[in-house]
């Protein structure tokens, strides 16, 4: 991978991210200015926002740094040949706004301006974010997606558990398990120790017998 130092930008951008917008610092090279913009968490938006910066620099590479290193932002800009991503850690920003601002708050300055000064001063300690396939963007999302999916079964499965211990502990006896359809709809038709004690004999074993036999297909 190659090593880039300040001198092979004619920008430096720091960006503060967040869902709705994000807070951009701007310092064009061979200057003392620092430009600053709020653009929406909008892929038309962002789009407009990279081919304003090519117009500004032709032909020309401009480094961008952020604080995350993959999510929609990222995948928004590594689209964009002449944009060249930096990944720099949240907690070296939190610990430079400390070391280096009067009252330490979060915009005094912004940190997307601590971000430009990070990578001027020390562009050799962050890392370069290298684009990923499309297709390999799309596994990775739909990893995600089922870890999440994954998850809220088990959260949904923890809080039925803990409302069944307070009125019906007597179903979790009968169950192992609580993330199976038999346990959902047999919650569904008997959802209480009373609705089971009034069903007859017959409709339990029609029940469990229609879902024996279901597994067994």
């Amino acid at each position: 991978m190659k090593a880039y130092n300040v001198d092979d930008f004619a920008a430096l951008i720091g960006i503060d991210w967040a869902d709705k917008k994000h807070d951009i610092c701007e310092h064009p090279k061979n200057t003392k200015q620092y430009h600053y913009t709020i653009i929406k968490h909008k892929p038309e938006a962002l789009h407009k926002w990279a081919m304003e910066l090519k117009l500004r620099y032709p032909d020309q590479k401009i480094a961008v740094v952020c604080e995350l290193k993959k999510g929609p932002l990222i995948y928004a800009l590594a689209k964009y040949d002449h944009l060249v991503l930096f990944t720099v850690n949240p907690s070296a920003v939190a610990n430079y706004r400390k070391a280096f601002t009067p009252s330490g708050a979060k915009n005094d300055p912004t940190d997307a301006f601590i971000q430009v000064e990070m990578i001027k001063l020390h562009i050799d300690k962050l890392s370069v974010i290298v684009p990923e396939s499309t297709s390999m963007r799309a596994l990775a999302q739909l990893v995600e997606y089922r870890r999440n999916v994954v998850q809220d079964g088990v959260d949904l499965s923890n809080k039925i558990t803990a409302t069944l211990k307070n009125y019906y502990p007597q179903a979790l006896e009968w169950f192992k398990e609580k993330d199976t359809l038999i346990f959902c709809d047999f919650i569904s038709k008997w959802p209480s120790l009373t609705a089971v004690k009034k069903a007859r004999k017959q409709t339990l074993l029609d029940f469990f017998n229609r879902h024996n036999s279901h597994y067994e297909t």
